[in-house]
């Protein structure tokens, strides 16, 4: 499939990044824009570092993931400089000379410790908005993270150009790389830990690259929204398997989740195949205009359409949600913005000079308020789950009446299920970027395939 090449898109987007660099720093009343790319943090007690995470303010400007000790300088109408940290050292992997599409755009400097970066960053130190963390201080450049200019750019990131949109299809394919060789993994009767190992070999990429820890949860730990355990014994028998797990892109993130049944002609099967429907529903609803709250609302209701229809819920969708049954099935949020983070920031902005949206009553795991407007990416991750915990709840709330006892105790050995796509709010209709990843990579193994025959 042909993707759009991001060296051939960088210019623009770095246009659009200055743009917003000097509005902020106008709405900051400040004259540079300082960032540093972050610093390592090592164990307490201890001489191991952490996995280095870099600062996403740095890998909006840049496609530098591992290069510690770095500076982003940007002061309006001039020429944006990098100050790259590049020393001497023989017990670690040093970062490689800068090249790439991105270089022609910068005045780069190389240090070899970091203190070098002092002479390079602006004179004036008060007059600088210095995005990072504590720990990246040097000498007077010491992180403000003033409110103006952090809540203006923070906001305006939810709107990717095409450039941010290219590294994210990109992420798309690779996690999809590893989707597919999981569920070949499960159909193989292999343990979680070795369903994640093929996960990774397949992407290429391992904890250290992947944008979270993988979700890979086989039967009952499909009821775990957040189960990284990875069972190193294979499921006896193994009935269901839930992913979710994504890949990473130049700093950009992907963040897929499906969910499969052993036997293809169960119940639990049919199940999977109705939230899948409702779930590709659901992401044709991204439109622009339309309130996140809202999707979310009418994601429980037609979650609790399909469990009163497979009979687990007595009562109508609309009494489940009101009651709060419905949130016992389905108890987080229907997606979140995605990007250079996971869960990418201000979801709950009310403007761009800062405020919050707060979420729905009844609703507080939800990460993402606002409404939806053109350039944004989201995630539609609709699930439906038996969780004890919860479910004890309901009956002790006075509504056991609600569900069909029998009918949980028959799905409850499958854990659940969550499917996960990307979409694109676009002018009209939404754009889905996870599904078309999957179908590029079916045509594509289905033409090797043929070759072999």
């Amino acid at each position: 499939m042909n993707q759009p090449d991001p060296g051939t898109l960088y210019a623009a987007h770095l246009a659009v990044l200055k743009q917003r660099a000097d509005e902020a720093l106008a709405r900051g009343g400040f004259d540079h824009l300082v960032v540093p790319s972050g610093t390592l943090h090592y164990q307490l007690f201890d001489d191991r570092d952490y996995p280095y995470a870099v600062n996403p303010q740095f890998k909006a400007w840049l496609p530098l993931t591992q290069v510690p000790n770095s500076w982003l300088v940007y002061s309006p109408g001039q020429r944006p400089q990098v100050i790259f940290h590049q020393p001497f050292d023989y017990w670690h992997v040093v970062p490689a000379a800068p090249s790439g599409w991105w270089v022609e755009h910068f005045d780069i400097h190389i240090t070899r410790n970091p203190e070098q970066a002092l002479a390079l960053l602006p004179r004036n130190a008060p007059r600088c908005a210095v995005l990072g963390e504590a720990q990246s201080a040097l000498g007077d450049y010491v992180p403000n993270n003033p409110a103006a200019v952090v809540d203006y750019l923070e906001y305006h990131r939810a709107f990717k150009t095409p450039y941010e949109l290219a590294l994210m299809r990109r992420a798309q394919h690779l996690a999809v790389r590893g989707h597919r060789a999981a569920e070949a993994a499960f159909r193989d009767g292999r343990d979680e830990f070795a369903i994640h190992m093929a996960y990774c070999s397949a992407v290429g990429q391992d904890a250290n690259d992947l944008p979270y820890g993988n979700i890979v949860a086989l039967n009952e730990h499909g009821a775990v929204l957040h189960y990284t355990q990875l069972d190193r014994t294979p499921a006896s028998p193994p009935r269901s398997f839930l992913i979710d797990a994504g890949a990473s892109a130049a700093g950009y993130a992907s963040d897929i989740t499906r969910s499969y049944a052993a036997e293809s002609d169960s119940e639990f099967q049919a199940l999977i195949d109705a939230v899948d429907l409702a779930q590709v529903a659901m992401g044709q609803g991204v439109r622009a205009g339309v309130d996140y709250k809202q999707l979310h609302v009418q994601a429980h209701l037609s979650l609790m359409a399909i469990l009163k229809d497979f009979g687990v819920l007595k009562v109508s969708p609309e009494a489940a949600l009101a009651s709060g049954v419905s949130a016992a099935f389905f108890p987080h949020g229907l997606g979140h913005l995605i990007g250079l983070q996971v869960h990418d920031v201000a979801g709950f902005a009310a403007s761009d000079r800062g405020g919050r949206i707060e979420r729905p009553a009844g609703h507080p795991y939800l990460r993402m308020t606002r409404v939806l407007e053109p350039g944004m990416v989201v995630t539609i991750e609709p699930g439906v789950y038996f969780i004890d915990m919860l479910l004890d709840e309901v009956r002790k709330n006075g509504h056991a009446d609600s569900v069909d006892w029998a009918r949980v105790a028959h799905f409850k050995p499958y854990g659940g299920i969550r499917i996960e796509d990307e979409v694109v709010c676009t002018e009209g209709e939404s754009e889905n970027l996870t599904r078309p990843a999957f179908a590029a990579a079916e045509e594509e193994a289905n033409d090797l395939k043929f070759v072999a025959h």
